[in-house]
Order: structure tokens, then sequence, then C-alpha cells
């Protein structure tokens, strides 16, 4: 696409990305519970309304609009690269999509769903055998599905961050803090003194690499 193209009204780029990346979260958070399906929403408004800007209509940029042509007069503010706005305001030359923030956010991103797809798996064996789960990812942290989801917002942040996203991401991230807390209440309830070891020992959401050992589960 050459710089001086618009780069929006891709519509069809909108519903299909949006669609792969639902679908990647949903294969691998598998809802069953209302609060898996409110996480997963969640990450989907975040998905949605990056895409809209990044393909569809560039709410944020027609704000910076008057700014960034007063500041980058040589800019075309409407091309695809110019959305990569964190390129554009560190003033990194080149082609957008190979500068340092964006290789990062891919692997960031990546990592995220790497950590996701993991994490539902011990989960998930150990929600089969009606056990705590406290190994893999579990071991690490308490709740890595929400830092996996966490970290893959982040990292399309550092790709093509929007007046829209930056605001959800705070919130989104107290959402998932408020879910992560309801889900330790009811993990007390059903496991007791076995998960207040668990807590004691793992930290919540920033997985920690050296540790102690780990607990097997138990059905109680």
């Amino acid at each position: 696409m050459n710089a001086g193209e618009s780069a929006y009204g891709l519509w069809i780029l909108v519903i299909l990305n949006s669609a792969v990346f639902i679908f990647f979260a949903f294969s691998f958070i598998k809802p069953r519970t209302q609060t898996d399906w409110r996480s997963l929403g969640a990450f989907s408004a975040f998905v949605v309304a990056l895409f809209v800007e990044m393909y569809g209509f560039p709410l944020t940029i027609y704000f910076l609009a008057g700014w960034l042509a007063s500041r980058y007069p040589d800019l075309d503010p409407f091309s695809h690269d110019s959305g990569h706005l964190l390129h554009t305001l560190l003033g990194l030359g080149g082609d957008p999509h190979l500068n340092p923030l964006h290789i990062a956010s891919n692997i960031i991103i990546v990592l995220g769903f790497f950590m996701l797809a993991s994490a539902w798996r011990v989960l998930h064996q150990a929600q089969r055998k009606g056990g705590l789960a406290t190994t893999g990812w579990y071991a690490r942290c308490r709740h890595p599905q929400y830092a996996a989801l966490i970290l893959i917002m982040f990292g399309f942040l550092l790709q093509w961050p929007t007046l829209l996203t930056v605001i959800m991401f705070p919130i989104l991230v107290v959402v998932y803090v408020r879910l992560a807390r309801r889900e330790e209440r009811e993990a007390l309830k059903t496991f007791g003194d076995e998960y207040r070891v668990y807590m004691a020992r793992t930290p919540g959401f920033l997985p920690q690499f050296v540790h102690g050992g780990v607990t097997r589960s138990r059905r109680e």
C-alpha cells in the first residue's frame, strides 16, 4: 500500500482480524462458566475496538490530525504506516512493521497466547480430576489466564495504541482482577486450607520463575 493511500474503510479486514483473534482466545479459554464468558467478552471488546481503528475508522487519528499535521508537516496521517503512532511519535525511521516496538509487540502477543493455551490445559486437567491447578503456569502465578490476556492486550497497545484501547486497558485490568478475586473466594470455599497455602506461596498475576516446589493437587 502506498504511503499516501488511505488504509481505512476496510471493514472486511476488521471482521476477519477480530474473528481470528477472538476465535483463538475462545479456543484457549473454552468458556464454561459465567466468569469465563465475561473474561472472553472483555477481551473481545478490546480486540474489536483495536481493529475498528486499525482498518475501519481511525477515530484517534481524526482527533490528533491537527496536532500531527503541525508537528509532522510531511506526514500523511491517514496512511497505514502513520497509524503506528508510537513509531511516529518516537521518530523511528523505516518500515514501522520492522521497528523494535512492533517486533516486541508480536513476541509479547505470541507469548501471551502460548501462556493462555498452556494454562488452560493445566486447568482443564485439574477440573476433570476435581482438584486444584497448581502445576505448569499455575505453579508460577495463580491467574495465568488473566495474566496472559493482559499481556496480549499490552502487546497490541505497543503495536497500535488508540485513545479507546488506552482507556479500555486499565479498565479491563481492573475487570480481570475482580474476576480473579471472585474465583479465589470460590476456590477458598471449595479447597479451604489447600488453597490458602497455595495463595501464600504463589503470586497472583506476575509469574515467579524460581520457587521451592509445588504441592500436587488432591481431591477434596
